[in-house]
């Protein structure tokens, strides 16, 4: 099992030992922060990807309209017949060798497709239920669900795939390099991100 740093937080697996990163991978519960983080980091230079825009292609070719619902979908069908790293090996073609950050990985197929490049990480942004459920809420997204109960009952169906072609959240945040504890403000988290950038650029 990979060490894991909590930035915010004692790390609980001792001192750990950190590599420069210049492909990072984000990975996390629904409304856990992703997006922000890969706007701060956007703003330090890299540029912003996401296995989702492979879905998306996709869903706009055959005509279907893009909501949450479709895009996990979409993503399954596309693993069902490429594979579960199909949406990885899609992107890592795109971005062909250029610094990024990557938001929303969520199988263990498309964390091994991008560990093709020895300069990949993966983090892991972690936030408590009701602190995301408030930022969904908030942020009123197309697509985002209004009903609490249903919100938690999608993110269980995410959590753990029932076949191969399924979305495994929990299975892929236990490959994370690093752990990015996001309960609070905007303002610590920005922190926890300069601590973050240090670490990753020595």
């Amino acid at each position: 099992m990979p060490e894991h740093a909590v930035i915010g937080v004692r790390n609980r697996y001792g001192t750990p030992t950190y590599r420069r990163g210049v492909l990072i991978g984000l990975t996390g519960r629904y409304a856990s922060g992703k997006s922000t983080v890969v706007a701060w980091l956007v703003s330090k230079g890299l540029s912003s990807e996401s296995c989702s825009d492979s879905i998306r292609a996709h869903l706009k070719e055959k005509g279907i309209e893009e909501s949450r619902e479709n895009l996990i979908e979409g993503g399954n069908e596309l693993r069902r017949v490429g594979g579960t790293g199909i949406l990885a090996e899609m992107l890592l073609e795109r971005i062909d060798g250029e610094n990024a950050v990557i938001d929303s990985i969520r199988t263990p197929g498309e964390v091994k497709a991008l560990r093709q490049r020895e300069d990949f990480i993966l983090i892991e942004v972690r936030a408590g239920m009701e602190a995301r459920w408030q930022r969904a809420q908030s942020r009123a997204r197309t697509g985002d669900i209004s009903d609490k109960e249903t919100f938690f009952a999608n993110e269980e169906v995410e959590a753990v795939a029932k076949d191969e072609s399924g979305q495994a959240l929990n299975a892929t945040a236990a490959l994370a390099d690093l752990i990015l504890v996001n309960d609070g403000s905007l303002e610590e988290l920005h922190s926890d991100l300069e601590e973050l950038w240090v670490l990753l650029s020595e």
